[in-house]
């Protein structure tokens, strides 16, 4: 069993087993994915997540899609509303779409109560959580089991988790005071808990794709717990959201920034020219939404030039598709069969 491990793939072509040549490299295909945090019915409506569904569905689009039971401080799959409900509905069928459900935890804020079926009083947030080193496997364990557990309620399961980031003063301040006492990265007793359900059936696959950090240039694929053909990684996005953010702010919208109009340039075109296993990307579903999101005609556009420019140099993955054939095969070598 190897737990807590450091062990990270780079985007260059190079995995567990040895180097590949870059030239090798440009002759694969380079997989494609994105996944989209703070997906709830709050935002747009469930009719607004139904259609993004089919569109994913009629493109061949792979991809995840957060679902935050507890987003507006009870959990939705207990006594849903009717904007619930239906938004729940699609949630249970976003698999045959293509699209895999992560969670970001209970609420994407402050640790929840289950028992109460509200947010804890006085309790901090739950991204920081992930990181405080006190916190034992079997609390992580209790907790995500209980958020899975509100799921199956509504038959939705869950893929992997992303981390809920806040920038609130009590988050980093504390923040910093873990970093100034050597505490960088979340606590690896998370990525034992993590495992340990995973090898238990509680995930809907054998490996946990998280997501934590991103970098364009930097970008790898870090093997954080693993255990035979079980395995939990942390899937850095080597691309960024330029489909408005969190924010639905039309200046952050861009789509030249993943492929120009005469697919010549763009950051998806940068790593599919140099041989990069895959462009993952992030995005939120303020911005993304297509019912009142300013970059959904950004989205189906740079999708709509994929298609017309890359449609034989890439392939359509769920990440934790990506990540269950990296650990079967032991790195990227699957590529070469494609």
């Amino acid at each position: 069993m190897v737990a807590g491990s450091a062990t990270a793939v780079t985007l260059g072509g190079r995995c567990a087993t040895g180097a590949e040549s870059a030239g090798k490299g440009r002759d694969r295909k380079t997989i494609l994915s994105f996944y989209c945090d703070d997906t709830s019915p709050r935002v747009a409506g469930a009719k607004a997540f139904e259609t993004f569904l089919d569109y994913c569905a009629k493109q061949g689009v792979a991809c995840e899609s957060s679902a935050i039971l507890g987003m507006s401080g009870h959990s939705m799959c207990r006594s849903p509303d009717d904007e619930e409900k239906a938004f729940l509905k699609q949630v249970a069928r976003a698999w045959e779409c293509g699209v895999g459900t992560h969670m970001e935890l209970m609420t994407h804020q402050s640790l929840f109560d289950f028992d109460a079926d509200r947010p804890k009083d006085g309790a901090g947030h739950e991204g920081l959580w992930l990181y405080e080193p006190g916190v034992t496997v079997e609390q992580y364990q209790q907790y995500f089991a209980s958020i899975l557990a509100e799921g199956q309620r509504a038959g939705v399961r869950f893929t992997g988790l992303t981390w809920p980031g806040c920038g609130c003063e009590a988050c980093t301040k504390r923040y910093a005071e873990l970093r100034a006492s050597g505490h960088r990265e979340p606590n690896p007793a998370m990525w034992q808990a993590l495992l340990d359900m995973a090898k238990e059936g509680k995930f809907r696959g054998r490996t946990i794709p998280c997501f934590f950090d991103s970098s364009e240039s930097e970008g790898a694929i870090h093997r954080k717990a693993s255990d035979g053909q079980y395995g939990v990684y942390d899937l850095m996005p080597n691309a960024q959201d330029h489909f408005g953010i969190w924010e639905n702010n039309p200046k952050r919208v861009d789509p030249d920034y993943y492929i120009t109009e005469d697919g010549k340039s763009g950051i998806i075109m940068r790593h599919v020219q140099a041989g990069a296993p895959y462009c993952i990307w992030y995005a939120h579903w303020q911005g993304l939404n297509p019912a009142k999101g300013v970059g959904w005609p950004a989205f189906t556009t740079v999708v709509e030039r994929i298609g017309k420019h890359l449609r034989d140099r890439i392939v359509w993955m769920r990440p934790s598709e990506i990540t269950d054939r990296f650990h079967a095969a032991g790195g990227w070598s699957f590529l070469e069969s494609m």
